[in-house]
């Protein structure tokens, strides 16, 4: 073959890239677009993906060859198409947006047995650290591979390979990934109100017709909007088509997989962070070939590499859950409407509480708007009470009004639950000493350290920075002054404890409880173990507790004066949605909300229950500031280790701001968490016109920009966080 007829393919590499690299194809080696291959970079190789062909001479450039290609199914034009549109939506490095595509490495190898390793019958003659770390794991669970077993005790794999030559490891062959079984669309299919049905009818018609859509599917909590978009996913795995079905994480809890499966006649393949190495090898492959049919998985698993997807369901789609905040700052329900406008196929988003985004696009046509106004059965929507804590007020120290603590006692007496909800996790938020008034902060980020006292510790909960509690102050050396501010769910458990002694109580908060922990303890309380729960926000996440009658919100006004522009509307979804937990069984329900600002217009609404009333002030508001999804919003975050240097860098970047008619530029000022990891931080707000390309200015301005040394510049389009 001559030079100039030499066969080229660009390659994308997982890598901060904004484009793919140019290589050689080996004579005799067929790749075409979406091909999974191994290129060398430097001195190392990588694992890419063709992104298209090409023949010439590589520029006068020696070009480096292929060295393989995998024997897996090509990652899809309409997949490929969907990583440009992130990464130019996202003003991301495409290479960026291809990693999160390529999620189980261990996928790329042969799909056969493999060797694992378990606890053996003999102990080692030396036990250093490191080898009793895989001891102590190999000894939990399951054989385990060598990398995974490696991975989890720290260590490299040799530590690994040797304990199995002194006979303290054994190994194990493991058998080829099993296949997914087959799921039956009629499995358990449910009798369903006439409301439900022709809700139902709505969906199944939208999937039949196999063309891009959006439906929002808008009920009251209790209304069985699960059962109404099986009936849309039953329709699209008729026809033979895979469905992905995305839920914020800490719904992923096994009785909600159960549900699926109880429907669907198999278990769905699940895509979480916390699955082992090997499961997600096999269900990456499985979604790849096919055979994977039913997926259900938090916001990663729409960049699988679907083979024949056919509809997208976002459960909860108001969940700010969905908004990925670190590497591509994706929001995964607006990227699922994308990828089935790509695809041609459609996409239902679920709530109780819908986004101000969702309501608009559905005011505007641009979404089939579908409502369940009534609960399942014979469940009632629960009553919301304000209780005025200005003529309630509970005596000092403690923090239930007498007319919630009364609630709660009968509630208990008449054999029901209960639930109190405070969105403060730990024991108390701020620590302060009494002699001198020093505080406990966090010494790498503008936060103050929040009290644990189950734990007997103190802790940042942004960068993760502990420290014990001390006996005295570290400033002036006083002992018996440290006095705890304010209530966490650790502190409320205390009073709930000398109030109501004889009840079974149990505390739902992430960190007190992970995994499997956390997974059993919504279990008990579905099952009526524990009749008093305190939880924070991951109670209100759509769990079903049918022996809940009393929802007590201890502490509404949280987050009413939030510079978030989301802030009023996050606390309407947070409050009914806690709220909608009681009288989900046979007794109704009601809920108490403790409040100092009863004449809040979101407390009026709660009361009246007035969800549409509310919500079109919040569209007036946000219309008149031209804020989402009135308007489009970017931040900008300049970060770096030096605060000088940081801050000359942001007010350097504000005169290159371009004019743009309907674009204005807010700042630079330091973010309102100003250090974060030990990262001084200032931010720009750039608010735009709807209509205006606000990438295309974003370009203009910062496309030459390249900060040097520890300065970062990240640019956040739509962002939900505004720390």
């Amino acid at each position: 073959m001559s030079a100039d007829s030499l066969v080229t393919a660009d390659v994308l590499l997982p890598l901060a890239l904004e484009g793919p690299y140019t290589y050689a194809v080996p004579s005799g080696l067929a790749v075409a677009p979406g091909d999974y291959v191994e290129v060398p970079l430097g001195p190392r190789s990588f694992i890419g993906c063709v992104w298209k062909l090409g023949v010439g001479d590589g520029g006068g450039k020696t070009l480096r060859p292929i060295v393989q290609k995998f024997d897996l199914p090509r990652l899809s034009d309409t997949h490929r198409a969907f990583i440009d549109w992130v990464a130019q939506y996202y003003l991301e490095p495409l290479g960026n947006v291809l990693r999160l595509c390529l999620r189980a490495p261990g996928a790329f190898g042969e799909s056969k047995g493999e060797t694992a390793y378990r606890i053996g019958p003999h102990p080692p003659a030396k036990l250093t650290a490191q080898r009793a770390r895989v001891l102590d794991i190999a000894c939990e669970g399951p054989a385990m591979k060598a990398p995974e077993l490696a991975e989890l005790a720290g260590v490299g794999t040799s530590v690994v390979k040797m304990l199995a030559k002194t006979g303290a490891l054994e190994t194990v062959a493991l058998p080829p990934h099993r296949a997914f079984p087959m799921p039956d669309p009629a499995a358990g299919k449910l009798t369903l109100s006439h409301e439900q049905e022709e809700a139902a009818q709505e969906l199944r018609a939208l999937v039949t017709r196999r063309t891009a859509g959006t439906l929002l599917l808008d009920g009251v909590t209790g209304s069985g909007k699960t059962e109404v978009y099986f009936e849309a996913m039953a329709t699209a795995l008729a026809s033979g088509r895979q469905v992905l079905l995305l839920l914020p994480e800490i719904a992923l809890t096994p009785p909600f997989i159960e549900r699926v499966e109880r429907r669907f006649g198999v278990a769905p393949a699940q895509w979480h962070s916390g699955m082992r190495p090997r499961e997600r090898e096999r269900v990456w492959r499985g979604v790849a070939e096919g055979g994977a049919r039913i997926v259900v998985g938090a916001r990663s698993a729409l960049f699988l590499p679907w083979a024949k997807l056919g509809l997208v369901v976002v459960d909860e789609e108001h969940e700010s859950a969905y908004k990925q905040e670190d590497g591509v700052p994706y929001h995964a329900r607006d990227m699922a409407i994308v990828y089935g406008a790509l695809g041609k196929f459609p996409v239902v988003l679920a709530s109780a509480t819908p986004s101000l985004e969702s309501l608009v696009n559905a005011e505007r046509g641009r979404y089939v708007h579908v409502r369940l106004t009534s609960r399942h059965g014979t469940a009632e929507l629960p009553p919301s009470h304000i209780i005025d804590m200005r003529q309630s007020a509970p005596p000092s120290g403690s923090w239930l009004s007498e007319p919630l603590a009364q609630a709660v006692a009968e509630t208990l007496a008449q054999g029901d639950q209960a639930l109190l909800f405070l969105n403060r996790r730990g024991y108390a938020p701020l620590t302060l000493c009494r002699a001198c008034g020093h505080r406990f902060d966090c010494p790498n980020c503008a936060a103050s350290l929040v009290e644990h006292r189950f734990r007997k510790q103190l802790m940042c909960h942004h960068c993760g920075h502990t420290a014990a509690i001390p006996p005295a102050c570290p400033k002036c050396e006083t002992a018996g002054k440290l006095v705890p501010c304010g209530p966490g769910v650790e502190r409320l458990a205390e009073e709930v404890v000398q109030r109501f002694p004889e009840a079974r109580l149990t505390i739902l908060s992430s960190d007190l409880a992970r995994g499997t922990l956390l997974k059993d303890a919504i279990r008990e309380v579905a099952d009526g173990v524990h009749n008093l729960v305190i939880g924070t926000q991951l109670v209100a996440k759509g769990h079903h507790f049918p022996h809940l009658t009393l929802v007590g919100v201890v502490d509404a006004d949280f987050a009413l004066d939030s510079g978030d522009p989301r802030a009023g509307e996050r606390s309407w979804a947070q409050m009914a949605q806690v709220a909608g937990r009681a009288g989900r069984g046979e007794k109704p329900g009601r809920a108490l909300i403790q409040t100092y600002r009863p004449d809040h217009p979101l407390m009026l609404a709660l009361a009246a229950g007035d969800r549409d009333g509310f919500l079109a002030e919040e569209k007036r508001l946000r219309e008149g500031a031209e804020l989402p999804p009135y308007g489009h919003l970017a931040a900008l975050v300049i970060s770096g280790r030096d605060g000088h240097e940081t801050e000359r860098f942001a007010r350097s970047l504000q005169p290159l701001a371009p004019y743009g008619e309907g674009v204005h530029v807010l700042g630079p000022a330091p973010a309102p968490l100003h250090l974060v990891r030990g990262l001084h931080r200032w931010r720009f707000l750039v608010r735009a016109r709807r209509g205006i390309n606000v990438q295309a200015y974003l370009r203009a301005w910062l496309g030459d920009i390249k900060p040097k040394g520890s300065l970062r510049l990240a640019i956040d389009v739509d962002p939900y966080s505004f720390l």
